[in-house]
């Protein structure tokens, strides 16, 4: 059987591993998994992944979950380009650096940013909450300033002199509050010239397609389809924001 992924172009990783696959030439069956319709909590999806995320991916008899660990094992497999993950020991520290960094410093504040300005207006109908807005645009601060006037004064890519799996997924999650009007590069000049280093890098077009969907205004139907899976999403994103 192919390799199957798990999907869901909306999330920032799903959407490295996409474009990973995609700019490698890696075979692989595309498996959407609707969040917004909690199709990652429907009993044929937890086969794949009980912890009930996304992204998945399915090997034969092999399932494996957590989004860093899938580029590492596609990268592995597949054997891609030594830049994504160098075989030198020091920059292939510098990636693994980043990408236990990333989680709490850059994916967090950059996905409630996200949930606060997109997702938590379209399923409560309320104005986004712009208070609330700017303490998470705070919170993800710290991370830019660091990346633009230490990590990047001292070498064009985050962990080496090439685009590397530190770059994609720095590029993924940055771009989550940006596709919402958040531009939060236009104050680090440094980091916006990395962005357009990483896109070249990657490819505008296949940049553009797995940009896609985040990119365009939602459909205001998907919150009535099911008010009560919409009150629920609701409930979850107040939750996490706090």
């Amino acid at each position: 059987m192919p390799l199957e992924l798990f999907l869901d172009l909306y999330s920032p990783p799903c959407r490295a591993i996409y474009i990973f696959a995609r700019k490698n030439g890696i075979p692989f069956e595309f498996r959407p998994v609707e969040l917004g319709r909690a199709e990652h909590l429907k009993p044929e999806f937890l086969k794949v992944n009980p912890l009930g995320k996304v992204p998945a991916l399915r090997d034969g008899d092999f399932l494996l979950a957590e989004s860093v660990a899938i580029l590492l094992y596609l990268s592995r497999k597949y054997q891609t380009a030594p830049c994504w993950y160098p075989p030198e020991l020091q920059a292939r520290a510098r990636v693994d650096e980043y990408l236990a960094w990333q989680h709490t410093a850059i994916q967090l504040p950059a996905t409630n940013v996200y949930l606060c300005k997109s997702l938590l207006p379209h399923f409560s109908g309320q104005p986004v909450d712009t208070v609330r807005l700017d303490q998470l645009l705070g919170r993800l601060k710290p991370a830019l300033q660091h990346m633009d006037q230490e990590v990047l004064v001292a070498r064009p890519f985050l962990a080496t002199e090439q685009v590397s799996l530190a770059d994609l997924m720095a590029f993924t999650e940055l771009m989550q509050p940006t596709a919402v009007g958040c531009d939060i590069f236009r104050d680090w000049p440094r980091l916006a010239a990395w962005r357009a280093r990483v896109e070249a890098a990657l490819g505008p077009e296949l940049v553009q397609e797995a940009h896609k969907r985040v990119l365009q205004p939602r459909d205001p139907r998907d919150a009535q389809r099911d008010p009560q899976l919409a009150q629920e999403l609701v409930h979850r994103v107040q939750e996490r924001l706090g």
